[in-house]
C-alpha cells in the first residue's frame, strides 16, 4: 500500500485511558506496517476544558508505550489561520453561511420539531439571509437537503446515510473557534490522511466530515471505524470494570510490552497466537483481522499476560525498572549484581513490578518484620537447639553453595532427630519473615553468610523470649 498517512487526535481533556491507546496502536501499526507515516495530532479547541497537562500525560503515555510519531505533535488551537481560510472557500461556494440566531432560539426550534414528530434539527433560517461576519453570529454548513452519503469502512462495510436527516452543523463557533467535525476535516486533508482509524462512536459524525470533504472538491480518506471495548458485564468501559490511564498501570508495574500486546489483542487477532513482540505485530498487523463486534477488557487477562513477560524479560532492563518501585518504598537500592540475582528469584512468582518490589523486602531490609501467624506457628521455643546448631554450622563454612547448605540443614536433621521439613519453615520465617518465598538455598547465596546468620540469631532471641513468657 503506497503512501500510507495515519493520525492519531486526541483531546487533552484528560488522562491517555485503554480505548484511546488502542486506536492509538491500531493506527501506528498500520502505518508501521505499510511503511507509512504516523501524526500525532492534539485536538485543543476546547479552550475551557483542555490543559497542558494533559498534553504531557498523553505524550508521556505514548512514549511508555513506544509509539514514536513522524510528525507533530500539531496543535489545532495553532492553526486557527488555516481553518478561517476553508471557512472563507466554503462561504464562497455557498456551501456555509452565518447564522445569527441564540442558542436559546436553536433549542426551542428543536423541541418544538420533535413535539411535532419531526427530526430536530435546524430549520435553514439563515440560509437565505445573506448575513455577513458580526457578534454572536456562527457559521453553519450548508448541508445536501436530498441525497445519500455512503461510508465504505473497511471494518464495518458499507454504511448508508439520508442526507435529509443530517443537520446544518455549526463549523465556526462565534468565537471564531472550529467546531469538530469541520477542524478534523481541515486537518486530515491538509496532513494528508489517507486511513482514518477511530473508535465506532464516531461513526455519525462520519457522513458529516464527508460532506464537508465533498463541499471543498477533495476525496475523503478511507474509514474504519473499530468497534468499542466493553466491561465484563458488557456495558462500556470505564474505572469500574478496572481500566484506568495508561499511566496508571505503569505506575502500578505493568511491562509496556505486555500493554501493548494486550491493547492489540483486543479485537484483532493472528490465527491463535496470544504473544507478540512489537516486530511480530508491525510485520502481520492487518486491517482485515480487526474483528465486527465489541472486544471485552478483562484486568486478569492483562494481568497473566504481564507476569508472562516479567518471567521472560531481560534482566538488565528489569534492574532498571524496578528501581522506582523500590525507592518508592524507601529501600536502600542495592548494587546491580545483587539486585539482579534477588529479581531471579521473584520473576516466576510476580505478577507486576510493584508485587516483585514487595516482594523483595526481605533481600532490602537490615531487619525484617515476621508475619504474626507465622512467627506463632514456627517460631516456636522447641526450635532454639535446631537454630543454635544451624548457625553454628553456618559460621564454619566458607562458601554458602547449594551442596554445602544442603549437607548442613540434612545435618542437623538428622543429629537432632528433626525433620527437614520442620526445619525449612522456620528458617524460612526467620529470613523472609513469610512462610512462602523462593527457594530457602537461594535466599540464604542471595543474602549472604553474615546477614542469614544475623537473621537466624535474631529469631534466636526471638523464640528464646518467647519461651521465657
Amino acid at each position: 500500500m503506497d503512501n500510507v498517512v495515519t493520525r492519531f487526535s486526541p483531546s487533552p481533556t484528560g488522562t491517555l485511558h485503554i480505548g484511546g491507546a488502542r486506536t492509538a496502536l491500531f493506527n501506528w501499526l498500520f502505518a508501521r506496517h505499510n511503511k507509512g507515516k504516523f501524526i500525532l495530532r492534539i485536538e485543543d479547541t476546547d479552550i475551557v476544558r483542555s490543559a497542558e497537562e494533559y498534553t504531557q500525560v498523553i505524550i508521556e503515555s505514548m512514549q511508555w508505550l513506544g509509539m514514536d510519531w513522524d510528525e507533530g505533535p500539531y496543535f489545532q488551537s495553532k492553526r486557527l489561520d488555516v481553518y478561517r481560510k476553508y471557512i472563507e472557500i466554503l462561504l464562497e461556494k455557498g456551501r456555509a453561511y452565518y447564522c445569527d440566531c441564540s442558542p436559546e432560539e436553536v433549542e426551542r426550534k428543536r423541541k418544538e420539531a420533535m413535539a411535532a414528530g419531526k427530526k430536530p434539527k435546524y430549520d435553514g433560517k439563515c440560509r437565505t439571509r445573506n448575513l455577513g461576519p458580526g457578534p454572536g453570529r456562527v457559521v453553519r454548513f450548508r448541508a445536501p437537503d436530498a441525497g445519500t452519503t455512503v461510508v465504505h469502512d473497511l471494518i464495518k462495510g458499507v454504511i448508508s446515510f439520508d442526507n435529509s436527516e443530517l443537520d446544518d452543523l455549526v463549523i465556526q463557533r462565534s468565537d471564531g473557534m472550529p467546531t469538530y467535525n469541520f477542524a478534523v476535516v481541515v486537518d486530515d486533508l491538509t496532513m494528508g490522511i489517507t486511513h482514518v482509524i477511530r473508535g465506532d462512536d464516531h461513526v455519525n459524525n462520519t457522513p458529516r466530515q464527508i460532506l464537508i470533504y465533498e463541499a471543498l472538491g477533495e476525496t475523503p480518506p478511507v474509514f474504519a471505524h473499530v468497534p468499542m471495548i466493553l466491561g465484563q458485564d458488557r456495558t462500556r468501559l470505564s474505572k469500574r470494570h478496572g481500566a484506568t490511564s495508561v499511566l496508571a498501570y505503569r505506575d502500578a508495574g505493568y511491562l509496556p510490552e505486555a500493554m501493548v500486546n494486550y491493547l492489540v489483542r483486543l479485537g484483532w487477532s493472528c490465527g491463535d497466537q496470544e504473544i507478540f513482540s512489537k516486530e511480530e505485530l508491525i510485520e502481520k498487523f492487518s486491517l482485515d483481522n480487526i474483528g465486527k463486534s465489541a472486544s471485552i477488557f478483562d484486568p486478569e487477562k492483562l494481568l497473566w499476560l504481564n507476569s508472562h513477560y516479567i518471567k521472560e524479560y531481560d534482566l538488565g532492563k528489569l534492574a532498571k525498572l524496578i528501581v522506582p518501585f523500590l525507592k518508592e518504598r524507601n529501600y536502600q537500592i542495592p548494587d546491580q549484581d545483587y539486585l539482579k540475582r534477588a529479581i531471579v528469584t521473584l520473576q516466576p512468582r510476580a505478577k507486576t513490578l510493584s508485587e516483585m518490589a514487595d516482594m523483595m523486602d526481605f533481600y532490602l531490609l537490615e531487619e525484617i518484620e515476621y508475619e504474626p501467624k507465622a512467627a506463632k506457628k514456627f517460631l516456636k521455643p522447641s526450635m532454639i537447639p535446631v537454630f543454635e546448631d544451624l548457625i553454628r554450622k553456618l559460621d564454619k563454612l566458607d562458601e554458602f553453595t547449594e551442596q554445602e547448605l544442603e549437607q548442613i540443614f540434612r545435618g542437623t536433621s538428622e543429629e537432632l532427630g528433626v525433620k527437614l521439613g520442620k526445619i525449612a519453615q522456620p528458617v524460612r520465617v526467620a529470613l523472609t519473615g513469610r512462610t512462602a518465598s523462593p527457594g530457602l538455598f537461594e535466599v540464604i547465596d542471595i543474602l549472604g553468610k553474615k546477614r542469614t546468620i544475623r537473621r537466624l540469631e535474631a529469631a534466636l532471641e526471638y523464640m528464646k523470649r518467647r519461651a521465657e513468657n
